[in-house]
This record gives structure tokens, C-alpha cells and sequence, in this order.
């Protein structure tokens, strides 16, 4: 049985990310599973898990990966660190035909490298099998509260980049301080939204419908989970149809309007289309009826369906306001103000913990059938570039983006 080297490699982009796609204990883990793989780790001075970490276990830390068949990462890699003929995982931020990493795509092309992005494998029923997703919606939610707690002065939170772990975001929650009529409303039910719902689930804030946090009044902090037909209306006769909506958006408009008469804060964990009308516009913002003080913007569509999202944030600077009145952005504590949060890589502020889970992913589901068989095509149909140059064929419709034609 031949050997199959594996290398994770240093993430070089900038700004830098501190995650991993594999502990030191999952490598390992990894090499019992295959005892035809060897891991190799590339030296870094920023990774989450120091190279100390990973050599203590007796894994090879060291430069040079030439050597490997398969190159693990998490965001995209810069053009001349590609290494010609490998196979490399990352999320490569290409499907979408973003025109900031066109250029990478070409090189990974020119380099005949074989680009598996995690973005796209998917199971039999096309759901996504892997991501940071549900790490997002757990930093995104702690982020609110704490942005709650900044804008109204009531209590005060540790940032969550500033945390050990998760662990000890948790004993941050129970310095959290809500009045008795306080709301929150969350949208999305993928593995952001439900990221999300962990940290709602451990304070003292009770889930009821949709209807009921529109028509009733609490003494006690509730939540609503709102799913697509609960905030989007047909605009001829305020119906819904699933699948109308996803083949013809147009037809349809946002009444998310009631419910930020209603809430104080709003947590976005959606997936939005640029093809679907805008969630909460800045129409609905401006309404004097508008109870809105903190939206933690976890999805963070710039300049898309939350209007008050006019740029992203960054880590140790995540917060800043937005005044509805003028539509630009203001000091956050300005009265009047809706304080933003809008980090576009929440998972890095508990690095550890999001390594953790998404190396767990990629051992259970990604490795079994890179290393073995494959029944329902994960890898093929997750395989953007080949060894050959070319685009595999699921992504031939990327050609006119390559070209520079869109």
C-alpha cells in the first residue's frame, strides 16, 4: 500500500487567519484511521495551534510540503505559494465568479492543480457537508449581546477573540442583563442559524411564533426564528410559494418591516441571493415605529439586503453605528444610532473551538471518500480545477468569468 503524504499548510493570506483545517490530535487521529497517510505540518508562526503543539505528538513540522499528494488549508492561498500538480483543499472563493480572486483561479489553472473547494462538496441530497458556518452564528450571536450590552450601558462583555475558548464565552453569557420586554428576532435555519441558537439557548430568553412575537406583549425576554415564507410576501397577494420564490424572487418583497417594530435586536443568519429583494431596507429603518438598536449582521451581504451593513468590520474593531436619518455611518453610542456588527470572519475569533469542529467534519465526511470510495461523486462534483488545467465539468459554466468576460 502506497503512502499518501498530506501537508497543512501555512495560511498566507492577509489579513491572517489564525484557524486550521486539522488539530495536532486529528492529525493523528487521521493516520490511525489511514495508516497509509503521513501528515507533515508546515511551519507557521500565527496558526491557532502552535507547530510545538503539533511536533509533541511526534508529527513532522517543517517547511518544505513538496513531497505531499494533498495540501489541506481554510482560506484562499496565495498565488506563488501554489505548488504545481497537488491536490489542495480550501475554500478558494471562486464559484461565485468573485472578481478578486479570478486571478487565483487562473493560476491554479496554469499550475495544473486539482482544487477541491470545501464550499461545494456536497452528499447525495446536496447538502453541504462541511464548513465554519455553525462557529459563525455561535460568535456572531455572543457578538450581539455584547453589542447590546455596549449600545444600552447595561452590562459589559469580554470580546469573544479575547476568550481562551468557548468555555469560557459561556461564563461571559451569564454577565448578560435583559429587560423583561426585550426581543430578538434571528433569521436563517442553516448551520449558522443554528450556531446561533446555541448561544440564544443559554440565556434566559424564551422562543415563541412568529405570530406571537408580532401580537403579543411579554414580561420576559422572548426570541422568534423566522424562516424564508415568515418575512418574504408575494407582492400580488402576500402569499408564499417555496418554489416559486427560489425560480422567480422578483415577484416577491420583504415584510420584515412588523418585525422591527418589534424587536430590539436582529441577528441575520440567512443565505440571500443577489436575485431576492432586500430583508430590512433602510425605508423600514427610517420608520419612526422602528425599535431596532443593535443588528449582528452574521451573513454580512455588503450593500445587500440589511441595509444598515455599509461595510464589514474587523475583529478588535467590530462594532461601529450606523444613523438611519442619513444612511452613512456614525459614532455607535449617537442617539438615535443602530449599532452594527458585521465581522466577515467570525469563526476566527474562537479559532480553536471552529478548528475543532470543522476538522471533526472533515474526518467523519470529506476523508472517507477522498481516501476510498465515493459512491454519490462528493469529490467529483466538489472538484473545480483538474490535474489536466482545465475546469472539471460541473464548473464549466466559470469560462466567461476566466476570460474576463464577466
Amino acid at each position: 500500500m502506497s503512502i499518501i503524504n498530506i501537508g497543512i499548510i501555512r495560511e498566507g493570506k492577509t489579513p491572517p487567519d489564525f484557524r486550521v483545517p486539522l488539530t495536532p490530535k486529528q492529525c493523528l487521529d487521521l493516520e490511525k484511521q489511514y495508516p497509509n497517510v503521513k501528515v507533515t505540518v508546515q511551519t507557521s508562526p500565527i496558526r491557532c495551534f502552535a507547530d510545538q503543539a503539533y511536533s509533541d505528538l511526534g508529527l513532522s513540522v517543517q517547511e518544505d510540503l513538496s513531497h505531499c499528494d494533498i495540501l489541506l488549508g481554510v482560506k484562499e492561498v496565495p498565488k506563488e505559494q501554489l505548488i504545481a500538480g497537488k491536490t489542495y483543499l480550501f475554500f478558494s472563493h471562486t464559484i461565485k465568479k468573485q472578481p478578486y480572486n479570478r486571478d487565483l483561479l487562473r493560476a491554479i489553472l496554469a499550475k495544473k492543480i486539482r482544487l477541491i473547494d470545501y464550499e461545494v462538496l456536497k452528499d447525495a441530497q446536496n447538502k453541504r457537508i462541511i464548513g465554519f458556518g455553525r462557529y459563525a452564528g455561535v460568535v456572531g450571536a455572543y457578538n450581539a449581546f455584547l453589542t447590546y450590552g455596549l449600545k444600552t450601558g447595561t452590562y459589559t462583555l469580554k470580546a469573544a477573540h479575547l476568550c481562551t475558548d468557548r468555555k469560557e464565552v459561556e461564563q461571559e453569557l451569564k454577565k448578560v442583563v435583559l429587560p423583561a420586554n426585550f426581543k430578538t428576532v434571528l433569521t436563517g435555519f442553516g448551520r449558522v442559524g443554528h450556531g446561533a441558537r446555541e448561544i440564544i439557548n443559554l440565556l434566559p430568553i424564551r422562543e415563541v411564533s412568529a405570530e406571537a412575537f408580532l401580537q403579543e406583549a411579554f414580561m420576559e425576554p422572548v426570541f422568534t426564528h423566522l424562516d424564508t415564507h415568515q418575512y418574504y410576501c408575494r407582492k400580488s397577494d402576500a402569499g408564499f410559494d417555496k418554489k416559486e420564490f427560489y425560480t422567480q424572487p422578483e415577484l416577491y418583497q420583504s415584510n420584515f418591516g412588523a418585525y422591527a417594530q418589534k424587536s430590539n435586536v436582529y441577528i441575520p443568519c440567512h443565505f440571500w441571493s443577489s436575485k431576492s429583494p432586500f430583508i430590512l431596507t433602510q425605508q423600514m429603518l427610517q420608520d419612526p415605529a422602528n425599535t431596532i438598536e443593535v443588528v449582528a449582521d452574521v451573513s454580512c451581504d455588503i450593500a445587500g439586503p440589511i441595509a444598515c451593513t455599509v461595510r464589514p468590520s474587523k475583529i478588535g474593531a467590530s462594532i461601529y453605528g450606523y444613523d438611519p436619518k442619513t444612511g452613512t455611518e456614525v459614532d455607535l453610542l449617537q442617539p438615535g444610532a443602530i449599532a452594527v456588527m458585521a465581522v466577515d470572519n467570525l469563526p476566527c475569533e474562537l479559532s480553536k473551538d471552529a478548528a475543532e469542529d470543522f476538522g471533526s467534519e472533515l474526518l467523519k465526511e470529506v476523508f472517507p471518500v477522498l481516501l476510498g470510495p465515493d459512491p454519490d461523486n462528493v469529490i467529483y462534483r466538489g472538484t473545480q480545477t483538474t490535474f489536466e488545467g482545465e475546469l472539471n465539468e460541473p464548473f464549466n459554466y466559470l469560462k466567461p468569468y476566466l476570460a474576463g468576460l464577466e
